[in-house]
């Protein structure tokens, strides 16, 4: 992209109070943001903006030239960068399909993944260890099948999920709240670097963008509108990620989840999910099968019991003990479901002393989880 045409695009976008529905106004009207500013004096304008937004527009020259300039230096600065304006032949298609596509979006790492056949993974930025276990294990399954799996680089649900991902050829996406610039939060940075590498960095934010609370919410319709389905792993009755299964319902895509524990917070967006219509999955074969997308790999035998084990953490589910601890009475007496010490006590018969010193190395083993509230869990392996 030129220089004038960049500084057009970006001058169109980044004047403050003209958004994305002035925006596409004015590309209806005029065809490109040269058109737009190539028009005759700011009058051709005024029948579609506001005094205010036709005041900003007009004075928004110098700053668009910076930002210009700013955004030429950082695509320099790789072959693996882009900016990916609507209209391109490289823009994806299903965020075409979607009812507020971005105008223009930043990318970094393998150009191809824009077009791929993807599903969104998403949940709790605390999440139990049972939760990132599952994302992770879907994750790679689906990776391992060609498709590739998006998120938002999130902590917890959104980092295991992009981990796990990572480990097949469908590689990963991950979509930003912040310019490509400024990853957020600071301890994906290292994460962020390998999915540059192998998989995709996208953002509709300009460089320099901060981490800014209102970014984020917005910014789920990217992950959704991407994906031909959205998987929750884990996540709390008011959390980001069921504002992404809402954007996913709302732009005729697929929502999947994820049960668990009915003592557990986490679960509660899922279960409430569910209630709502929302699939029940206990393993990423079932997402493939529903969505009907073509598998890359061959599972070896038995995958999908593993990953449905994996799953197991919800109410009723009795995979079999862990390989690693053997028929340890402790995890037997346990269960998947979330416990409490007392409970605990009263289920075995140990006092709370002997029972808090086993549950402790059965944790550092791997094998229980200790939730919010004082609760245990047993965590399933495959």
């Amino acid at each position: 992209m030129e220089r004038d045409e960049l500084a057009a695009w970006l001058r169109l976008i980044e004047t403050p109070g003209i958004g994305n529905e002035g925006a596409r106004r004015l590309l209806a009207a005029f065809g490109s943001p040269q058109a737009v500013f190539d028009a005759p004096a700011a009058s051709a304008w005024r029948a579609l903006l506001t005094p205010a937004q036709v005041a900003a527009l007009a004075a928004s020259h110098d700053s668009a030239a910076v930002a210009a300039q700013t955004t030429l230096a950082w695509l320099a600065a790789g072959p693996d960068r882009q900016v990916v304006p609507l209209g391109d032949p490289a823009y994806p298609d299903t965020l075409l399909q979607t009812a507020d596509p971005p105008l223009l979006l930043y990318t970094q790492g393998r150009p191809e993944l824009l077009q791929a056949l993807s599903v969104a993974v998403v949940g709790s930025r605390n999440p139990t260890r049972q939760g990132l276990d599952n994302a992770r294990s879907f994750a790679a399954h689906l990776s391992r099948q060609g498709i590739t799996v998006v998120s938002g680089l999130a902590l917890g649900i959104d980092g295991a999920a992009h981990e796990g991902a990572l480990d097949g050829p469908g590689g990963t996406v991950a979509v930003l709240g912040t310019g490509l610039d400024r990853i957020y939060p600071r301890r994906h940075l290292d994460l962020a670097h390998r999915i540059a590498a192998a998989g995709l960095l996208i953002s509709e934010y300009a460089l320099g963008t901060p981490p800014l609370p209102a970014n984020f919410p917005r910014r789920n319709r990217i992950i959704s509108g991407l994906a031909r389905g959205t998987l929750v792993v884990e996540a709390a009755l008011a959390s980001g990620s069921l504002i992404t299964a809402r954007m996913a319902s709302e732009q005729g895509r697929e929502v999947f989840a994820i049960p668990g524990s009915i003592h557990t917070p986490q679960s509660r967006g899922c279960h409430a999910l569910i209630k709502q219509g929302a699939k029940l999955v206990d393993s990423a074969q079932d997402i493939l099968e529903e969505l009907q997308l073509p598998s890359l790999a061959v599972a070896s035998p038995g995958a999908r019991e593993s990953e449905a084990a994996a799953a197991a953490g919800h109410a009723g589910a009795s995979p079999e003990p862990s390989t690693k601890a053997g028929s340890d009475p402790l995890l037997d007496a346990l269960g998947f479901d979330a416990i409490t010490l007392d409970g605990l006590s009263a289920r075995t018969g140990w006092d709370c002393a002997t029972l808090s010193a086993r549950l402790l190395e059965l944790e550092l083993a791997g094998d229980v989880a200790r939730l919010p509230g004082q609760l245990f869990q047993r965590i399933a392996r495959s």
